[in-house]
């Protein structure tokens, strides 16, 4: 579990994280969203102890990370995969990372196998692409089997069989009882891997809970519905306090009223259905509705392709 009470961090002038407080549930994903410059990296550095709050504070399973004995048992980090000496193997760094920690050698091969690299174990990390090093991180992150995983951005760039291992790997972390906390600017991956999602904006909350909850609160739900007796449905559902749109005959577009209260109603009064869909707006139009706000870094235009070799 991870908790933070009135967190905040200023540099100088600039507040990066304003007053911002909650609660990581173990036994769930929850997806850490917000623009470039919110105070995400922020809070997570500040939930490992690599940068000191201004005011509040932040536990993880209870205590502040400095104050775990076995920090790796209990809190597993991915903030930057390129922090490894790079001259050094995937191996002799794990291996490292499990001596200086109390942790037994059988568990670096573990993790080697977990995360698939079993066959560059044993290469320079120099020379490893961004995917593999990202399966280096999440080694390393995995390394003293903890309670709690913190992971930015663990799916950049992999590939979409080391996507799906990533979100595989998470849910079935989180249904063994584990707290995993991640970020990422993939929304759809994010909507399919996150049970709770944590929304910050210029170093506030902008909102939190349950993924659909979330969407459902800024864009409403919409239903399609096709009856040869629209015209009927649609006065019942505006006498009922729902509002009414048509794009065409014998179609209907239902908003304020649920799928399941549109079927009762037509069921009701023997009006047949020919159609009747929930539609869903996606977390990326919901997350571009809720930041809209808070983005310090727009592009206003875009940008023209130039003859090759003007820009260089």
């Amino acid at each position: 579990m991870i908790e933070a009470h009135d967190l905040t961090k200023r540099y100088g002038a600039k507040t990066a994280v304003d007053g911002i407080s909650f609660t990581i549930e173990p036994g769930t994903v929850t997806g850490f969203l917000g623009p470039n410059g919110a105070g995400k990296s922020t809070t997570m550095r500040m939930i490992v102890g690599l940068d000191r709050p201004t005011s509040g504070s932040v536990t993880v399973n209870g205590r502040a990370y400095a104050q775990h004995r076995s920090p790796l048992k209990e809190v597993g980090v991915l903030l930057d995969a390129k922090a490894v000496h790079t001259g050094r193997s995937a191996r002799s760094h794990l291996r490292t990372m499990a001596a200086t920690h109390g942790i037994p050698t059988k568990r670096v091969d573990e993790v080697i196998e977990m995360t698939g690299l079993a066959d560059v174990a044993k290469k320079r990390v120099g020379g490893f692409s961004l995917g593999m090093g990202q399966r280096l991180g999440i080694a390393s992150a995995m390394l003293g089997d903890p309670r709690t995983l913190i992971l930015d951005e663990p799916v950049n760039g992999l590939d979409p069989e080391g996507v799906r291992w990533v979100r595989n790997l998470v849910r079935y972390l989180a249904s063994e009882g584990r707290t995993v906390f991640l970020s990422s600017h993939l929304m759809s991956e994010m909507a399919q891997t996150a049970d709770q999602l944590l929304v910050i904006g210029r170093g506030k909350i902008i909102t939190a809970g349950p993924v659909q909850d979330v969407i459902d609160s800024v864009t409403g739900t919409l239903v399609r519905a096709r009856s040869p007796r629209a015209s009927e449905l649609a006065e019942l559902v505006r006498a009922a306090g729902g509002t009414v749109t048509s794009t065409e005959a014998g179609l209907l577009e239902l908003h304020g009223v649920t799928a399941e209260q549109v079927g009762d109603t037509a069921a009701a009064h023997g009006i047949p259905l020919h159609e009747l869909t929930p539609q869903r707006a996606s977390l990326e139009e919901a997350y571009m509705s809720l930041t809209q706000d808070a983005v310090e870094y727009r592009s206003e235009t875009t940008p023209v392709a130039t003859q090759e070799g003007e820009n260089r």
